[in-house]
C-alpha cells in the first residue's frame, strides 16, 4: 500500500515527465521538417500566406528569403477584382528578409515550380534579371 507521501511523489514525477515530453516537442519540434522544393508556402495565424526561400525551419525564428505575398487590387475603372504577386522588397524600410516567430506559423508547404504560383515567381525573377 502506497503512502500518501509515495503516492503524491509517483505523481510528481510522472507530471515532470509528461511536462518535459511536451516542452521537447513544443520547443524541438521532433525533427527538422524537409524541405523539397525551392519555394514554400508559409501561413501564419493572423490568415496571411508568404511564399520564399525557408531557412531555419527548426529554429525558434524561421527566416523566409526572396518573399512574396497575394495582393487583390481593382481596377477603378471597370471595378475587376485580381490577384497578383508581389515581391516584398520595396517597401519604404526595404527589407530583405522576414524573419517569423515560429509560434505564429501554422502551415509550411512546398510551392512546386509547375504551379500557379511556382510559374508567377519564375517569371518574376526573370524579369528582375
Amino acid at each position: 500500500m502506497y503512502s500518501f507521501r509515495q503516492w503524491l511523489t509517483s505523481v510528481s514525477a510522472l507530471f515532470a515527465a509528461v511536462a518535459i515530453g511536451l516542452i521537447n516537442c513544443q520547443y524541438l519540434g521532433g525533427r527538422t521538417p524537409e524541405l523539397t522544393t525551392a519555394y514554400h508556402a508559409v501561413a501564419l495565424t493572423n490568415g496571411q500566406v508568404f511564399f520564399g526561400r525557408v531557412q531555419g525551419a527548426g529554429d525558434e525564428y524561421l527566416v523566409l528569403r526572396e518573399v512574396f505575398y497575394i495582393q487583390t487590387r481593382q481596377n477603378p475603372e471597370t471595378k475587376q477584382v485580381v490577384n497578383i504577386l508581389v515581391e516584398r522588397g520595396g517597401e519604404a524600410h526595404g527589407p530583405d528578409r522576414m524573419l517569423l516567430n515560429r509560434q505564429y506559423v501554422i502551415q509550411m508547404e512546398p510551392v512546386k515550380d509547375d504551379s500557379n504560383i511556382g510559374r508567377l515567381i519564375a517569371e518574376q525573377n526573370n524579369s528582375a534579371n
